[in-house]
């Protein structure tokens, strides 16, 4: 009879130092939503990747506040013809559908993005505009992005980390043929 432990090694793919390093840092987030009502300030991850409905429906009750860094990217991906820009858009104007129905407000704050924030957004200064936001408000962030969910952390704020959604795109035959 095989082992269990070596029919998981079987089945599990070997994993790069990266994505082992991102699996320790995921395990102590946290995934529970309490019920009470609070400040929350949400992502522009959480948005695109539209769990926000879901949230809502599980308990997320009180002030969902969404920052005006959250727009700004969501806009300029829009502009780019990024369809993700016009998820997140369609997501936020939904959600004063929701609020009608669930026990919650939606308030838009905070500062949009200067030229040195968009400079150098992959450093992380939209991030910390969005963290900063949270700290204001003595509110839990909910984030769907690993780092800004450790950075949160490292400043005391409280989070509720989602696991994004990785969407596979199937490749067709057609592209099999095009040239590169």
């Amino acid at each position: 009879m095989i082992n269990k432990k070596k029919m998981l090694r079987k089945r599990t793919k070997k994993q790069t130092p990266t994505q082992k390093i991102k699996d320790r840092a995921r395990r102590n987030l946290n995934r529970k939503i309490e019920k009470k009502e609070k400040n929350y300030v949400v992502d522009t991850s959480v948005i695109i990747n539209k769990f926000m409905p879901k949230l809502i429906e599980k308990g997320v009750k009180g002030r969902i506040i969404i920052p005006n860094a959250v727009i700004a990217e969501m806009e300029n991906l829009a502009n780019k013809g990024n369809e993700a820009g016009f998820i997140g858009l369609e997501e936020v104007a939904n959600l004063h559908k929701l609020k009608k129905k669930y026990k919650l407000s939606i308030s838009f704050t905070g500062p949009r993005p200067d030229i040195k924030h968009i400079k150098y957004a992959k450093s992380g200064e939209i991030d910390a505009l969005i963290r900063g936001i949270a700290f204001k408000n003595k509110a839990v962030l909910i984030t769907a992005d690993l780092v800004q969910a450790k950075s949160a952390q490292a400043y005391g704020i409280k989070i509720i980390f989602l696991k994004p959604r990785f969407v596979k795109k199937k490749k067709s035959w057609i592209s099999f043929f095009k040239r590169k």
